[in-house]
């Protein structure tokens, strides 16, 4: 009741809320961005949870934000139980914060948001639910982001609306079962029929946000083998052919609805084509590179929620006549997340901020991911032992964070992919030195 009164009167603000984005973007455009830094100055009264730096890296804009979807979390999606946190209720919840148009632009019914703010909303979501911020920053990353920045004005008019304001599920096909970290070896094809358009066969395997999606971006064969025969064409769920399997029983990210997508003769549209024929390749590494800041951002969640609950417990919990918290290898364990879940979240803007000022971000989006989906199954690890037993039963919160932890350093690129996509970036620029 107290989560959910806390939402309510934030909800009294959400105009004013939405005024001071619009006054901040002003101060912005008319270059007075440092005026809009000053504002935050007068917000540091508001009391930090445990664990929680000081907000002085925040923009008043980005404090209110993280204000905001914290508030949201806690209130509507805390209590829910783990295997059905994304209802459909739910669903409509998060569209009128408009967390399924978060970088969209507005002329599409989009918040308009940066990147640092994008990560912000994903982190705050997956500390509370780390299925709920799944399928936001699938949906924001590697859905919609791939349309805005490779369509045509008519598939952005045709499927952007609909994604931003939830009314449609975005999700990334290009796993399958033969066809993981190499995506140059997927086996789903489509053919141009007698009226060019494409005629998909395949399946996709393990889709985040599978079972609710109405748009979903196919990686398909159109040519030879090598990675340019590779394209995209969007599909649209009702398709005849297009059909779902059931449900993955998942290890952990329980509540977001993972499944097979199967294509049988399903008949795309030639419009549909997303960015060129043979483009596909492109398109999957422009969009997993933004993905993975959202990644990053989701395990910063994860770990944040894994340091709040073990301080809160090891300050509880009494052995040998005083608080765990007291014990000095404990306050080793809480003092190492503390620095690891700080540096990983200042990677993860890092990333992002270059993403926002339009320079190349690969390698620094590769290290966000790769660091803090680490820093999170570290984290959460850690949380565990404190809790000993407890820490091992469903009657506390962090086995749960354990197990959807360890999914963050497999998805959107394994974490032995990072660090190959990291060590080539530096000898290329290695390479360009000496040049």
């Amino acid at each position: 009741m107290e989560g959910g009164g806390l939402f309510a009167a934030r909800q009294k603000n959400l105009l004013e809320f939405l005024s001071l984005l619009r006054d901040l973007r002003v101060l912005e455009v008319s270059g007075f961005a440092d005026a809009a830094d000053r504002v935050h100055l007068n917000l540091m009264s508001k009391a930090k949870r445990p664990g929680e730096s000081l907000d002085l890296i925040y923009t008043a804009k980005q404090r209110k934000i993280k204000e905001t979807v914290r508030d949201f979390a806690e209130a509507e999606i805390s209590h829910e139980s783990e295997d059905e946190v994304l209802s459909k209720g739910l669903l409509q919840k998060m569209s009128r914060l408009n967390l399924f148009g978060l970088q969209l632009p507005e002329e599409y019914g989009g918040a308009a948001l940066d990147t640092v703010c994008a990560a912000i909303c994903v982190e705050e979501l997956s500390r509370v639910s780390a299925s709920a911020g799944l399928c936001v920053s699938v949906h924001n990353s590697v859905s919609a982001y791939p349309i805005l920045a490779y369509g045509t004005e008519d598939q952005k008019r045709k499927f952007l609306p609909d994604l931003a304001s939830g009314k449609s599920i975005g999700a990334f096909c290009l796993t399958e079962p033969n066809a993981g970290s190499d995506p140059s070896s997927i086996e789903s094809r489509a053919v141009r029929d007698v009226n060019g358009d494409f005629v998909v066969n395949g399946q996709k395997a393990y889709v985040t946000n599978g079972g609710i999606a109405g748009t979903c971006l196919i990686f398909a064969k159109t040519g030879d083998d090598s990675r340019s025969g590779m394209s995209v064409v969007i599909a649209e769920w009702g398709a005849k052919g297009f059909t779902r399997g059931a449900l993955e029983d998942m290890c952990g990210m329980r509540g977001n609805p993972v499944c097979s997508l199967f294509f049988s003769d399903v008949v795309i549209p030639a419009g549909n084509l997303l960015g060129k024929e043979g483009g596909g390749f492109r398109v999957a590494m422009t969009a997993l590179d933004a993905g993975r800041i959202g990644i990053g951002a989701q395990g910063v969640g994860i770990a944040q929620a894994a340091l709040d609950a073990a301080l809160k417990y090891s300050n509880e919990r009494v052995q040998f006549g005083k608080p765990l918290s007291a014990q000095q290898t404990v306050q080793n364990y809480l003092a190492e997340m503390a620095v690891n879940i700080e540096a990983a979240r200042m990677l993860v803007f890092r990333a992002a901020s270059l993403k926002d000022a339009g320079k190349p971000f690969t390698k620094e989006a590769a290290m966000a991911k790769y660091f803090a989906t680490k820093t999170a199954m570290e984290s959460t690890t850690t949380a565990v032992q404190i809790h000993g037993a407890y820490g091992y039963s469903r009657g506390f919160l962090v086995e749960r964070y354990f197990r959807d932890a360890k999914v963050t350093e497999i998805y959107e690129g394994a974490n032995e992919i990072q660090r190959l996509v990291i060590a080539r970036s530096l000898l290329e620029e290695l390479g360009r030195t000496r040049l």
